[in-house]
């Protein structure tokens, strides 16, 4: 099995990148969105600089196709347990205003 090499200036990029996404993230903590937007915006940026993690540093991006269906699997099961979570939580009675 050949090992895939990386150009160090695909590193810099991404570290360049997180960067930039970290300073999105502290711009965004001092910012008061309306609504849910708060979460939304910080989560998006999380999940986006994950994807470059997981892509690049974790060389995902070069692996092959049993790595990516591994990988889609993962994230699938945790979807599925977000979701028994979320409906667990939306039918507790103490949600409701006493």
């Amino acid at each position: 099995m050949s090992e895939h090499i990386v150009h160090p200036r695909v590193y810099i990029t991404i570290f360049l990148v997180l960067m930039l996404g970290t300073g999105l993230t502290v711009m965004a903590a001092f910012r008061d969105f309306p609504g849910p937007l708060n979460a939304i915006i910080a989560m998006t940026i999380a999940v986006v600089k994950a994807t470059f993690v997981v892509l690049y540093f974790m060389h995902v991006r070069y692996s092959s196709r049993l790595i990516w269906l591994v990988i889609f699997a993962a994230l699938f099961w945790l979807a599925i347990l977000f979701a028994l979570t979320i409906s667990d939580y939306w039918t507790r009675a103490w949600l409701q205003a006493i």
